[in-house]
């Protein structure tokens, strides 16, 4: 059985159970409605990343900087009001549609650990859109790091330890390759890769990784994952798609 040996998911939030592409490209659409009819994704997204970039504080107080990064590139509003209201609605950014029906149905058989970017504000609005799923969550402010630092998954290695669980009884989900799957395969976890954009060119609001990499697990959907895992447990002959 492929997931028996699990008792911990640990999971990215933004990109993979939050949708924050979509909330993006929606508030600066919002914010600028005729000019953003003629922005592509990519066009807003370029700018977004390189903001991010250049902004790298915390979420719940830095997104109005990257936003006047991101306007500036585009010639986009650029005012106070508008920056503000770009950050007030990053707390508001969607969950994917199977986001909170899917952890639901994981959380019955593991204990479910957040590792994410955003700081305790930000993450506790994405947890309350999530229907509060998790049994523990460690946030970038907390670890004085953000990913793809290896210290950010030290941080929470020590921290599960704490409640008795080894490195080897944790699979880390995510979509995101930058952040996530790269460093968290090196450092020897195993590693599901939730890869929301299949099918889509590029890498849309998260950097360009060095190298994509192989993941132990792959799916398009978080559904699919605990679709795998409930055929898998039940001894179902189809358990999904495990990377060969």
């Amino acid at each position: 059985m492929a997931f028996e040996r699990f008792k911990v998911l640990t999971f990215d939030v933004v990109g993979t159970l939050i949708d924050f592409e979509k909330g993006v490209l929606d508030s600066v659409r919002a914010l600028n409605p005729e000019a953003g009819e003629d922005l592509s994704d990519d066009d807003i997204f370029k700018p977004y990343v390189e903001g991010r970039d250049l902004f790298p504080g915390r979420s719940s107080e830095a997104m109005g900087d990257v936003y006047r990064h991101l306007a500036g590139k585009l010639g986009l509003d650029g005012s106070d009001a508008a920056a503000a209201a770009f950050q007030a609605r990053i707390l508001r950014h969607p969950a994917f549609p199977d986001s909170v029906e899917a952890l639901k149905r994981l959380r019955q058989r593991f204990r479910l650990v957040a590792m994410t970017n955003a700081d305790r504000v930000t993450f506790q609005s994405y947890s309350h859109t999530l229907d509060n799923p998790f049994h523990d969550s460690v946030t970038a402010d907390e670890a004085l790091t953000p990913k793809p630092s290896p210290l950010f998954f030290a941080f929470n290695r020590g921290r599960q330890s704490a409640f008795g669980f080894k490195q080897e009884e944790i699979l880390h989900v995510a979509q995101s390759q930058y952040h996530d799957i790269g460093v968290a395969r090196e450092l020897g976890y195993k590693v599901c890769w939730i890869e929301r954009r299949q099918g889509q060119k590029g890498f849309g609001g998260t950097p360009t990784p060095p190298e994509v990499t192989k993941p132990d697990f792959h799916f398009a959907t978080l559904a699919q994952l605990a679709d795998a895992i409930e055929a898998d447990i039940a001894g179902g002959a189809g358990h999904g798609k495990a990377a060969a």
